[in-house]
């Protein structure tokens, strides 16, 4: 838990939730919900639940707002996420930085809804921008890209490792055009930003190299892994960067971002500095961001020209080349039937071929109807597959696209992902657990096989039980989950102690909240032993 912030923070966490009443308002008018006055967040949901109900579905919902659904989903999780971490707020309460950060990162979704929808003129703004401000920002940005390859090249100091690595992460193919595109021998300055930043985010990467720099407990807590509210800040920093490469200047809400991600992010470094624990001294690369500004924004926008952009989000972890080559079951399973239907025509020509030289000369009338014949073929053929059906939809084969689609229980989007033989995470259920989406989470379940997070249960049920917390039930689905993924021995036994401390609060301190987790941690024990 951060500490209460200073005043500063409660003035301008006042004036996020000002513009979210403000702009609820104008959105829930163009959802034809009609409301004079906005309220919190969590009035803001329920409300974007009922016109989704009286609309029809989230399809209309993103229709009618000009969003698509992965944007769609993003806004609503960013807007559920404030709402817990704000389920009530009155003037003058204490606001934690993390409160302020979750309200700006959900007012920079409501900057991308009034780009998409014209027809939207809320106000985003929250101080006057100008020169100094905008400078200053300039500058982070710049110290965050230095500070990331200050760090890369810390963890692999040998150049030509760092590059052999770099071909078995990525491939031979981008590390060429990253040397292409950087300065002589220097393979990091032709990444993108999000790809330089992944090699600091990636799962494996930030536990052997990073994750002990970063084990500040007072910062980056925004979600439950230190590593995933990196992830978040430097993806957010990547749009922010864009911005500023397209010629366009941070607006104020960006500004307000970065001024609270800059000490998250650098804050543990400069602490491993002080300890002796790191080579990479944040205050002196902010200091060098500060020379040669106009030079360097100018090569980073030809840079990024070459490059084509840094338009997409980041990764979780880093997609390696071998990776991107294997076929998908259903991939293997087109291919295979092209071959024997191939084979079968094939074969069939050769008959008839034959017959018609054999009987030529002798029956005349025979060889007609031989020529005639048709070769039957499956209607099955026919069919399109799920990937053509899903390119025919409009949607990308990626994981945002199938995440949004168990989001919003869409049952026939997620069997075509999961019949093209793509996996999912245990974590993408939280929301359909939480809505009761029993029907996306059984066919989920049938697909058990394809379920490849690694150690997925610790996440979900700390999600689980901060849900029954708040009187939700231990359905029968829930039960069939914890089955399938959470009987591994580490995991029961955790649990186990887990009910054991719950019950010996309880006989220690008999109370209402005490029984409640002492129930919770007992109903979970129960399910998975």
């Amino acid at each position: 838990m951060t500490s209460p912030a200073p005043v500063n923070t409660g003035e301008q966490f006042e004036k996020c939730i000002a513009i979210i009443r403000e702009a609820s308002v104008e959105i829930l008018l163009l959802l034809n919900v009609h409301f004079d006055e906005g309220k919190d967040p969590r009035w803001f949901l329920e409300q974007l639940d009922i016109a989704r109900l009286s609309m029809g579905g989230w399809g209309a919902v993103a229709k009618r707002l000009k969003l698509n659904d992965a944007e769609l989903t993003q806004f609503t999780l960013q807007l559920r996420h404030l709402q817990q971490l704000v389920p009530r707020y009155e003037s003058g309460q204490n606001v934690t930085e993390n409160q302020l950060i979750a309200a700006l990162r959900f007012i920079s979704a409501l900057e991308n809804l009034r780009k998409k929808q014209k027809l939207l003129s809320y106000s985003t703004s929250l101080k006057s921008d100008g020169a100094q401000p905008q400078q200053q920002g300039l500058q982070q940005l710049r110290a965050l890209e230095l500070m990331i390859k200050s760090l890369v090249m810390q963890a692999w100091s040998d150049p030509e490792r760092l590059r052999n690595h770099l071909k078995t992460q990525f491939g031979a193919d981008r590390v060429r055009r990253w040397l292409r595109l950087g300065d002589h021998n220097d393979v990091l300055s032709g990444m993108r930003f999000s790809e330089l930043a992944l090699l600091l985010v990636d799962k494996k990467e930030f536990g052997q190299h990073y994750a002990r720099l970063f084990n500040d407990a007072s910062v980056l807590n925004l979600f439950l892994e230190p590593r995933k509210t990196l992830q978040t800040f430097l993806d957010d920093v990547r749009e922010m960067r864009a911005c500023v490469v397209s010629g366009q200047p941070l607006t104020s809400n960006q500004l307000l971002m970065l001024e609270n991600y800059y000490p998250q992010i650098t804050g543990p470094v400069q602490r491993a500095l002080d300890e002796g624990r790191s080579k990479t001294d944040p205050a002196a690369l902010l200091q060098e961001a500060g020379g040669d500004m106009d030079e360097f924004w100018e090569q980073a926008r030809k840079k990024d020209r070459a490059a084509g952009g840094d338009t997409m989000p980041m990764r979780d972890s880093i997609d390696k080349p071998a990776k991107r080559t294997v076929r998908s079951r259903e991939e293997r399973e087109q291919m295979l039937s092209s071959v024997l239907w191939g084979a079968v025509v094939v074969a069939v020509l050769t008959i008839v071929i034959g017959a018609f030289w054999l009987f030529t000369g002798e029956i005349s009338a025979p060889v007609a109807r031989q020529a005639n014949m048709s070769v039957p073929i499956s209607n099955d053929r026919e069919r399109p597959s799920p990937k053509e059906e899903l390119t025919r939809m409009g949607l990308a084969r990626d994981e945002n696209n199938f995440r949004s689609a168990i989001d919003r229980n869409d049952t026939r989007v997620v069997s075509l992902f999961l019949r093209t033989g793509m996996n999912w995470k245990l974590s993408w259920t939280e929301q359909a657990v939480i809505s009761e989406y029993n029907d996306v989470l059984d066919l989920l379940l049938r697909y058990r096989l394809q379920m490849d997070e690694n150690r997925p249960c610790r996440r979900f049920i700390a999600t689980l039980t901060h849900e029954m917390a708040a009187n939700k039930k231990l359905t029968s689905i829930v039960k069939n989950y914890l089955r399938a993924f959470c009987t591994l021995p580490p995991v029961v036994e955790r649990e186990r102690y887990e009910m054991e401390q719950a019950q010996l609060r309880y006989e220690a301190e008999p109370s209402d909240e005490n029984r409640k987790w002492a129930d919770i941690h007992s109903a979970i024990y129960n399910a998975i032993d």
